[in-house]
């Protein structure tokens, strides 16, 4: 998950990068709008932490409305000193999706942070399918080659998102995230038992592969008779 800080406070930037990162996130930082407006003008990041008091022509609370003006859909949290009710009103009606008021608890961010995540997408109801697969997220059932298995709760869950994105590569952090949340170190192979605990359920015998592994990246689950 890519995330931009904009915050002039070095300490605090720094702070919230390697925090961050550590935590499996991609996080670049910038210390004003116009720098912010610039990254977002070459490549999308899921989420924005904008600091409110900003140096230069556009404060936080400009930055985020010209965000939103210019229809970028990234999750932003505000981070800020200002706490009084009519400050959140204005954050979030600025365009804001989440205020958190400095000083705040690291656990705290990581956890609003997750529950922004989570708002993202909005799951469409049914079966989901590929190819030939058909997967239903209510009773956890995969149908593939007239075979039926059955998933765990957590094997389920981790399917679906990559159902979902099916095609693109998902992330070791953006599993993390979505699937375990904060309750596991990242650098651990839990990831790793439980994609290979779908193989051996999906992939098995003969069949065609439709789960892969993209080195250094993460995950996805693709077609095998689309075009590479």
């Amino acid at each position: 998950m890519r995330v931009l800080v904009v915050e002039d406070e070095q300490k605090i930037a720094q702070f919230l990068r390697k925090g961050l990162a550590e935590k499996g996130y991609t996080v670049e930082a910038v210390g004003d709008a116009d720098a912010a407006l610039a990254r977002l003008d070459v490549e999308p990041f899921d989420l924005l932490i904008l600091d409110l008091l900003l140096p230069g022509s556009r404060d936080g609370l400009e930055l985020c409305r010209e965000v939103r003006a210019r229809g970028v859909a990234s999750k932003i949290l505000m981070l800020t000193a200002r706490d009084t009710v009519e400050n959140k009103i204005e954050g979030l009606d600025a365009g804001a999706d989440d205020y958190l008021v400095k000083p705040f608890s690291f656990r705290e961010l990581l956890a609003r942070l997750r529950a922004l995540l989570r708002r993202t997408e909005v799951a469409a109801p049914g079966p989901l399918t590929l190819g030939g697969l058909r997967y239903d997220p209510e009773s956890r059932e995969v149908a593939r080659e007239g075979e039926v298995v059955h998933l765990t709760a957590r094997e389920g869950a981790l399917f679906e998102l990559l159902l979902r994105r099916k095609g693109n590569v998902v992330s070791r952090s953006e599993i993390q995230a979505r699937i375990w949340e904060d309750s596991f170190d990242l650098s651990t192979n839990i990831i790793d038992v439980y994609i290979n605990a779908l193989r051996k359920k999906i992939d098995t015998g003969s069949r065609d592969r439709i789960i892969q592994t993209v080195r250094g990246v993460g995950y996805r689950v693709r077609d095998p008779h689309d075009e590479p």
